[in-house]
Formats: C-alpha cells, structure tokens, sequence
C-alpha cells in the first residue's frame, strides 16, 4: 500500500491521504474545491465542479494514473437541482471515457461545499 500526496491538489482537512494505492488501483479521498493552497471557491456549483475535477486529476496523475483510468466515481452534490448542471461538466471532463458513477444528494459536505468527488481508478 502507498499514500500518495502532491501539492498540486489541496492537503487533506483531516486525519487521511489524498489518494492510497493498492493493487494496482488508486483510491482517491473525495475533492471538495479548495484550491491546491486551500482556499475555498466561492464560485456557484459550475465552477466548484471544475476546480473538484481539476484536483481530482492532479491526485490521479501523482498516482501515476489519469482520468482515462478512473472506472468508478461518486459525486455527492450539496443540492440535486444541480445534477444536470454537474452531468454537462463531468462529460466534458471525461470525454468519451464513461466510468461508473453514483450521484447522491448529502444535507452538507466539508466548508459548505456544493460538491464533491471521489475516484477509483487502475494505476
């Protein structure tokens, strides 16, 4: 097993690691937008989504993985009204590349955050 850090996604708010790696897979810890120097975005759901999905790729690169290799995500959104707005952002994100995915809604996520996204991906 290895833990895996880079600077250029934000350091974890808590007792855990930005990504593990385990048999050839990386599992990510879930990316809320807190810019890489930890800074919240104060942007509506759109621009969160971009700087989640944005961390998230810069995880999965430090993992010696990519946005090619994720086959599972689950985004959990602060408001389901933004599930169409966060459908248009992720296919633009992943291309033709269609991991599996599970959307829930959460009363509230971590620095009141309107989204947040984790990965499983091979290495």
């Amino acid at each position: 097993m290895e833990f895996v850090n880079t600077n250029r996604a934000p350091q974890a708010i808590g007792p855990y690691s930005q990504a593990v790696i385990a048999n050839g897979m990386v599992f990510t810890s879930g990316q809320i937008a807190l810019s890489p120097e930890g800074i919240m975005s104060e942007g509506d759901v759109v621009e969160q989504a971009k700087q989640v999905l944005e961390n998230l790729k810069n995880v999965l690169i430090a993992a010696n993985s990519s946005p090619k290799k994720v086959i599972k995500t689950t985004i959990f959104l602060a408001n389901m009204d933004d599930f169409a707005k966060i459908n248009s952002i992720y296919e633009e994100f992943f291309g033709d590349h269609k991991p599996a995915r599970s959307t829930v809604a959460v009363k509230t996520l971590p620095k009141n955050a309107l989204i947040e996204i984790d990965a499983i991906g091979l290495i």
